[in-house]
């Protein structure tokens, strides 16, 4: 069954990156937004079943993704994988504590990110 994934990535060299390392796992579509704004525009449109956030973005951040998701009946169920630079324990207790599945830091190794993705959808 194809599986669905939302990345959420301003820059447009990191989202290349999460999208390609996505692609080389079998059944997986992946839905690219630019914005937190843009996220939540489609969300309701493919409804994914993971979403994949930075943090650090114009408009909505991820950590303002990540509640909004988290506090909707809607999409509380989706596991959501935030990758970023802010690698301070503080940052990444936040986003956990926010709801977010996994938090990895930038940059990271695609193999990784493709491991928590796997063990997310499984």
């Amino acid at each position: 069954m194809r599986k669905t994934i939302l990345v959420v990535e301003d820059s447009p060299i990191t989202r290349s990156l999460i999208v390609s390392s996505m692609e080389d796992l079998p059944h997986i579509r992946v839905v690219e937004a630019e914005s937190g704004f843009e996220a939540l525009r489609k969300l309701p449109e493919s409804t994914p079943d993971l979403i994949i956030t930075d943090i650090n973005m114009p408009d909505i951040n991820g950590l303002e993704l990540v509640r909004f998701a988290k506090g909707s009946e809607n999409y509380k169920h989706i596991p959501i994988i935030i990758v970023t630079t802010e690698g301070r324990d503080v940052d990444k207790e936040r986003g956990l504590a926010l709801g977010a599945d996994r938090y990895i830091i930038k940059p990271f190794e695609p193999a990784v990110l493709q491991e928590q993705v796997t063990q997310l959808l499984d």
